[in-house]
C-alpha cells in the first residue's frame, strides 16, 4: 500500500516515468533536481519561457510578480502561481495547478491537477493527481532527532528504513488533507484518501480511509 505502483496511476506528471521507475516513492526524492534540468532542455521554447537558467514556465501559467521561482523548477501549463509563494527549487509543479500565498516548495514533484492554495509547506515529498492540502497543512520533513526517516506501516506492522535523513509527504491521487494538519517524516497516504483538519499523521493511511485521528481510521464505504 506504500509502493509506487499503489499510490500514483501513470501519465499525470512530466515525472511520470521517472516516478515509476521506483519501487517506493521516497527513492525518486534525491534525482528530482537533475530529472528537472534533463528535462528542461526538451521543452520547447515556443511552449515555455525559459526567464533565468534552470526555470521553465509554460506561456499560459500564471505566475505572480511577488512570486520567487528558484532554481532548477517547472512550472506547467493552466497553473497559477500566487502572491508571495516562495518555490526554493527543485520543484517540477504540473498542469492546472494551484500553488497559493506563501506556499513555499523545495525538492518536489507536484502531479497535475494539485491544489496547495494557502498557507502551505511541502518539502521533500510527492504530491499526486487531484490532490489538495487544505490550509496551513504542511509536511514536515525533517524527524526532532535528526535521525534517518523509517517509514511505518501499524497496520501490518511493517517498518521501512529509507536511509533519508529529509522525508517529507506522499499523497497517493486524489487525497484531501484537512486545513493546519501536519504530515510527519515519511508520512503515506493512500489514493482517494481524506485527513481530518488539525490531524497529525505518521506512518501510513491505506487507500480509501478517512483518517479522523491516531488509532481512528476508517474505510470509506462505497467510494472509490
Amino acid at each position: 500500500m506504500y509502493a509506487t505502483k499503489d499510490l500514483y496511476e501513470e501519465g499525470h506528471s512530466l515525472a511520470s516515468s521517472y516516478i515509476h521507475s521506483f519501487t517506493y516513492p521516497w527513492e525518486a526524492l534525491s534525482g528530482i533536481k537533475n530529472l528537472i534540468l534533463e528535462i528542461g532542455k526538451t521543452l520547447s521554447p515556443d511552449e515555455y519561457d525559459n526567464p533565468k537558467e534552470g526555470v521553465w514556465i509554460h506561456k499560459e501559467a500564471s505566475v505572480m510578480p511577488s512570486a520567487f521561482i528558484g532554481s532548477p523548477c517547472i512550472i506547467g501549463k493552466g497553473t497559477e502561481v500566487r502572491h508571495c509563494a516562495f518555490v526554493r527549487g527543485s520543484a517540477l509543479v504540473g498542469e492546472n495547478c494551484v500553488v497559493g500565498n506563501s506556499v513555499e516548495l523545495k525538492n518536489v514533484i507536484i502531479s497535475d491537477n494539485v491544489q496547495v492554495p494557502h498557507y502551505n509547506y511541502v518539502g521533500d515529498s510527492i504530491l499526486g493527481y487531484k490532490s489538495h492540502m487544505g490550509a496551513g497543512s504542511i509536511t514536515s520533513n525533517v524527524k526532532s532527532d535528526k535521525t534517518l526517516v523509517v517509514i511505518k506501516d501499524r497496520v501490518n506492522g511493517e517498518e521501512i528504513k529509507t536511509g533519508i535523513k529529509k522525508v517529507g509527504a506522499f499523497l497517493g491521487d486524489f487525497v484531501e488533507v484537512g486545513c493546519n494538519s501536519v504530515l510527519c517524516p515519511g508520512s503515506v497516504i493512500g489514493p482517494h484518501s481524506n485527513i481530518y483538519p488539525l490531524s497529525r499523521v505518521r506512518g501510513v493511511v491505506s487507500a480509501n480511509s478517512i483518517y479522523k485521528k491516531e488509532g481512528d481510521i476508517v474505510e470509506k464505504k462505497g467510494e472509490n
